[in-house]
């Protein structure tokens, strides 16, 4: 195991997690939004998908040394979207049902706390390996 692997490690965690938090503070945003940005139709849930880092057999055997995660991507949440009555709303249709997103802020809140919560193990885990470092060094002293 390297110096630097267990930063590595937790600095890939960070990002992600990171990321998961601005895209769940982004669906929490648009939980009331009718219409998306291109004008068709209401803002669809995002999720980030993560991944091990490295895809290679190689990468797979090194794991242990703490490969960390990375993003694989952002994709839109298959679940259909809500529909209520409110027939005095612009965006009603003819039988007075809006067509809302499918954002379910208890469950936003829910993955923001998780995220949350994984970020701050990452913090600290690189808060542990820069004390053990910190003390490694001062019995080499």
């Amino acid at each position: 195991m390297g110096l630097f692997d267990a930063f590595d490690a937790s600095g890939s965690g960070l990002s992600a997690e990171r990321l998961r938090m601005d895209v769940t503070a982004e669906n929490l945003a648009n939980a009331q939004s009718t219409r998306s940005a291109n004008g068709n139709g209401p803002y669809k849930r995002k999720e980030v998908v993560l991944q091990q880092a490295g895809s290679s057999f190689a990468d797979s055997l090194s794991a242990a040394r703490g490969g960390g995660v990375q993003v694989a991507g952002i994709v839109e949440d298959p679940t259909p979207p809500r529909r209520i009555y409110d027939p005095g709303h612009p965006d009603a249709d003819a039988q007075g049902y809006v067509t809302m997103p499918n954002v379910n802020t208890v469950t936003e809140m829910t993955d923001l706390i998780g995220a949350s919560r994984a970020y701050e193990a990452n913090v600290t885990a690189m808060q542990t390996a820069k004390s053990m470092f910190a003390r490694t060094l001062d019995l080499l002293k």
